[in-house]
């Protein structure tokens, strides 16, 4: 694969950053085809679009950078990021910890992934190196492990690298192994996050009693196979809800995630591996086509937000996904934001309606990871910072203020995190899953996922393949019917885009 290494991303970009301001500008790219890039607009989102690939045409492109800063300090450490999200953290930390400001300047760049924009600017910035190289910079699920363990990697220090006692502390915050394992080069912590991604099954509590006289969480676990490594009861519980009227998932989306974290990787001995159970979708979204379990809508679109509204085709009794799939996503698309005052769910407000357990197959989506400049000139302030936001678990510690809704205050967002002590010791109840404490079932999410099967070319890959899957699955798709040839089709394209 073609990869960004000489991009003649202009320095002064960074160098033009002024204490307190906030601006874009234009940065040439002038480098080779980049590797893909994930969405900013959408939390999760894992490069499902195959168009979207971040590759040069040859063509001048003008990156939009964000630019601010944070302190007063004469000692310099410069973040990169995709989002505002870790920049503002760096507000918070200075908020709590003002001796930290008057020691640093923390000179922030944000590039939206929107196109494939942030991996090549980045990419050229730890090439170039020298003063206005970031200190610190984030990479999501989509493309860490180009940092961690593939083509970027050698740029990440090791946490121990930076003073961090890192195997001690992942032990007593009881960090989720799959985030450890991820942000990992030859056994060395690189990256960790701050999140925890592992996913849940998320349903409604009013088709559940209809279904089977019963909403409880532990006994829809049994009824679906939570835990269990397969989609066999969960099919016959798609049955059951068709027998009633209602369909199961939304789409083939909703399920995906679950395939591709429990199968084989998408590489294998140098090559595409034809035989990762990953084409079990191939089958899986064919069958819910065929037996009307869902309403074929895709991830993202507008036919999969109604579903969460329950003014689809079918009422929808689940979907599958980590916290933020609840607070980013549907919390804005259940059509209010309380319950209705008459416990009436089927008029277009679903608020209330839903409650979370363990899915059958484990699996995790998303999530930030921070990462150090092997060279920065700012190890100190970079491990402290570091450390406050991924494995901090007092009650100041970053992943505290996360879980408990209060980094901005109290009544905000509360959110799961990496580190299972901090959520022992949080109160995750959620009037949107009807008073449940959803950190248990997200507890559990997080030990079955595997971080194990990936690549670095899993975006492009799982947008060709999912594609490919759609074309085979539903009635107008191009290979309606024909598994095959949407084989051939999907191998055929993932191997003329890319050389391992």
């Amino acid at each position: 694969m073609k990869k960004v290494i000489a991009s003649l991303l202009s320095v002064a970009m960074v160098a033009a950053m002024a204490a307190g301001c906030t601006q874009t500008e234009p940065a040439s790219d002038g480098g080779d085809a980049g590797t893909p890039d994930a969405s900013a607009a959408d939390a999760g989102d894992d490069g499902d679009d195959a168009n979207d690939d971040g590759a040069d045409d040859g063509e001048e492109d003008e990156t939009t950078a964000e630019t601010m800063s944070f302190g007063t300090g004469s000692e310099v450490i410069n973040l990169w990021s995709f989002t505002n999200e870790v920049p503002n953290m760096i507000g918070k930390y200075i908020e709590l910890h003002p001796e930290f400001g008057e020691t640093y300047t923390v000179k922030v760049t944000i590039i939206a992934t929107t196109d494939g924009a942030y991996q090549p600017a980045l990419d050229a910035a730890l090439v170039n190196g020298g003063e206005d190289a970031p200190d610190i910079y984030t990479a999501e699920a989509a493309f860490i492990l180009k940092y961690t363990q593939g083509d970027m990697a050698s740029y990440a220090a090791t946490y121990k690298d930076l003073g961090i006692d890192v195997d001690a502390e992942i032990a007593a915050a009881d960090i989720a192994q799959y985030t450890v394992d991820i942000g990992s080069r030859d056994g060395e912590v690189v990256a960790l996050g701050y999140q925890a991604t592992g996913g849940a099954m998320i349903y409604r509590s009013s088709i559940a009693l209809d279904t089977w006289g019963t909403d409880d969480p532990a006994e829809i676990e049994e009824i679906v196979g939570a835990g269990s490594g397969n989609w066999d009861k969960f099919w016959d519980a798609a049955d059951d809800l068709a027998g009633k009227g209602y369909a199961i998932v939304s789409g083939d989306g909703d399920v995906w995630h679950s395939v591709e974290n429990s199968n084989e990787a998408w590489i294998k001995d140098g090559a595409l591996n034809m035989d990762t159970g990953r084409f079990d979708l191939f089958d899986i979204s064919y069958d819910l086509t065929e037996n009307g379990w869902s309403n074929n809508t895709s991830d993202w679109t507008e036919g999969w937000y109604a579903d969460m509204q329950g003014i689809g085709e079918k009422p929808v009794f689940c979907f599958f996904g980590p916290a933020w799939l609840i607070n980013y996503v549907m919390a804005g698309n259940v059509g209010g934001d309380a319950a209705p005052a008459d416990g009436d769910f089927t008029q277009g407000n679903t608020f209330g309606d839903w409650r979370v357990c363990a899915p059958p197959v484990g699996f995790f989506w998303g999530g930030t990871w921070l990462l150090a400049n092997k060279d920065t000139e700012q190890k100190e302030g970079v491990a402290e910072f570091i450390e406050w936001v991924t494995l901090d678990c007092s009650e100041t510690g970053l992943q505290y203020l996360w879980a408990n809704g209060t980094f901005n205050g109290e009544g905000g967002t509360k959110d799961c995190v990496a580190s299972g002590t901090v959520m022992a010791i949080s109160d995750g109840t959620l009037d949107f899953l009807g008073g449940q404490d959803m950190f248990p079932a997200f507890i559990a999410g997080n030990a079955n996922a595997s971080g194990a099967n990936m690549t670095q070319y899993d975006e492009t890959i799982n947008g060709f393949f999912r594609d490919a899957v759609r074309q085979y699955a539903l009635p107008e798709g191009e290979f309606y019917g024909d598994k095959d040839a949407a084989i051939e089709a999907f191998a055929s394209n993932v191997n003329d885009n890319l050389v391992f």
